[in-house]
């Protein structure tokens, strides 16, 4: 079936639930105009459901294939392959009076943020609303679904190939599920989170996480993330810090995964070992390609740092886990954490995850405690929680 095909076309799949079977119409959209009729009655609603299928591979970036949009009347599944110009869909992200519902949106939130340049606010997402009723922080769609609404969903298309045309009917009924089931989710899910009155801490921490995905990494701190980068001496990390920012670059620039470019080890290696020739190269474990295309550039970054002063080195990587005390107030944390689930019911990963953890050990023993820039666990929501347990503690 081709977009023209589709184009107008309305679709039907089964639904069953409590031994009966519904016929749902959806709508499978492949132009504009269309595409801003359906928007534009989305906008008249206070909420819709929204989700994303996409493939990546080889590349960094998300290739979107298709964009469902419930709003309770019209279900839509949007082509973007067929549609030239999105940006009836990106004014409804953009329109703050209709609330945007995802499941476990990290992910879509990158595919709008690439694409769109914008994210759907506000937006509200199932999992999240889950976590402040006591589930883990990765609760699955199907499994919400189950205990929620006690219907089985059949997962098997979601590793399928989203870009291929035409889609099987198997991949539009999968796509259309996934919002139609996603509203009567929401609804349920609505209802005792602010039954428990954790409504305005569930805003807060959608917030929070479309922050962290509008900030884009900074490719100077990228050495950071390479694994191992802490054994490295200030040298060698400043050979590190060269190689690993040109990667970050040139995938942006050629939307390459980054370990397309060049393996996340080999980079090390080259610090680590002061790889100054192609032959060492080989030698090491280089792949054929990186050495052929990138050797020299890289060779040449290495040479480069022998002409720095050593003042202009970054600092020899300080591990938490290295510092004195550092197990034991980790400990601390974690009894106070298990109180606060005590008396919350909700999951400890939820309430102050390992990284959330970190993130507060250090910006106070090694950012010197920051107003400007607070660890999650003391602020918003959290910061009620744990305020008065952790602060005294993280005094050396």
């Amino acid at each position: 079936m081709s977009a023209g095909y589709y184009a107008g076309t309305f679709f039907q799949f089964g639904i069953s639930r409590l031994n009966k079977r519904f016929a749902v119409n959806f709508e499978i959209v492949t132009t504009t105009e269309r595409l801003e009729v359906v928007c534009e009655h989305a906008r008249t609603q206070a909420t819709v459901m929204l989700d994303t299928e996409f493939v990546r591979t080889r590349t960094l970036y998300p290739k979107l294939g298709l964009i469902q949009l419930f709003d309770g009347d019209c279900l839509a599944l949007i082509d973007p392959l067929a549609i030239d110009d999105l940006e009836p869909l990106w004014a409804l992200l953009r329109d703050q009076s209709v609330t945007k519902v995802l499941h476990a949106c990290g992910e879509d939130l990158e595919v709008f943020q690439h694409y769109a340049g914008c994210l759907p606010v506000p937006m509200l997402d199932t999992q999240v609303m889950a976590s402040f009723l006591g589930y883990g922080v990765s609760a699955g769609f199907g499994t919400l679904v189950n205990d929620f609404l006690g219907i089985e969903l059949d997962k098997g298309e979601a590793r399928t190939n989203w870009l291929a045309r035409p889609l099987t009917a198997k991949q539009l009924d999968y796509a259309a599920a996934d919002v139609f089931y996603l509203l009567p989710l929401f609804q349920k899910l609505y209802e005792q989170v602010e039954a428990k009155g954790w409504l305005e801490a569930l805003e807060q921490e959608c917030a929070t996480l479309m922050l962290k995905r509008v900030k884009q990494a900074d490719p100077d701190k990228a050495y950071l993330d390479i694994k191992n980068a802490w054994q490295l001496d200030p040298k060698q990390l400043a050979i590190l810090q060269k190689v690993a920012k040109w990667r970050m670059l040139e995938a942006r620039k050629r939307d390459l995964a980054l370990n397309f470019v060049v393996k996340e080890l080999n980079l090390w290696k080259l610090a680590r070992f002061n790889i100054k020739s192609k032959a060492v190269m080989a030698k090491e474990g280089f792949d054929n390609m990186e050495i052929q295309r990138h050797g020299s550039r890289l060779l040449k970054m290495a040479y480069d740092v022998d002409d720095m002063s050593p003042q202009q080195y970054p600092e020899k990587i300080v591990r938490l886990v290295d510092l004195a005390g550092y197990k034991q107030l980790v400990k601390r944390i974690k009894d106070e954490v298990t109180k606060v689930e005590a008396e919350t019911g909700l999951a400890p990963e939820f309430l102050a995850s390992k990284k959330q953890v970190n993130q507060l050990i250090s910006w106070a023993w090694k950012k010197q405690k920051p107003a400007d820039d607070m660890p999650d666990m003391l602020k918003t929501w959290r910061k009620s929680l744990f305020e008065e347990r952790v602060t005294s503690l993280l005094d050396r």
